[in-house]
């Protein structure tokens, strides 16, 4: 009973995300800046205990706990910074993925090349809808609806 309801909870929460985007990044966005906030306090502490024995290590755990706590304070002030940061890193990986299609097309493995021609248009769909925040709210708002659905016909 208590997965039918959680089914139910995360098929709803993903029809609202879907229905409005930017509900599903403004948690990750959250989240996710706490936890990098919590990161650039550990590598400053780090890094400060660590002057004494390194000072080049010490200096540069030091500077990466800066800027890890100027993101984290941006991701949890402005999810606008966040949106922009995923929408970056998800270009990389559309890159890589038509990288790794093209290198499976020219392959003569098996199932390479329909793997490769997957995974180019993959690539391709992560170039040209990736950067948009809203679509990537749709995406996390298909993925709650995907996992309610699949949680709902699981069985024990």
């Amino acid at each position: 009973m208590q997965k039918m309801i959680s089914a139910i909870i995360l098929i709803i929460l993903g029809l609202i995300v879907m229905a409005v985007p930017i509900l599903g990044i403004l948690p990750v966005a959250l989240i996710t800046g706490f936890l990098v906030l919590i990161l650039g306090i550990g590598l400053l502490l780090g890094g400060i205990i660590e002057l004494g024995e390194s000072a080049g290590l010490g200096v540069l755990e030091i500077l990466l706990g800066v800027i890890a706590l100027i993101l984290g304070l941006g991701f949890i002030f402005s999810p606008a910074l966040f949106a922009s940061v995923a929408g970056f890193l998800i270009y990389i990986v559309g890159l890589f993925l038509i990288i790794a299609g093209l290198m499976g097309i020219i392959s003569k493995e098996g199932n390479s090349r329909a793997n490769g021609i997957v995974a180019i248009i993959l690539g391709l769909l992560l170039l040209f809808l990736g950067s948009n925040p809203i679509y990537l709210g749709v995406l996390i708002g298909l993925w709650l609806l995907i996992m309610g659905i699949l949680m709902l016909f699981q069985k024990d």
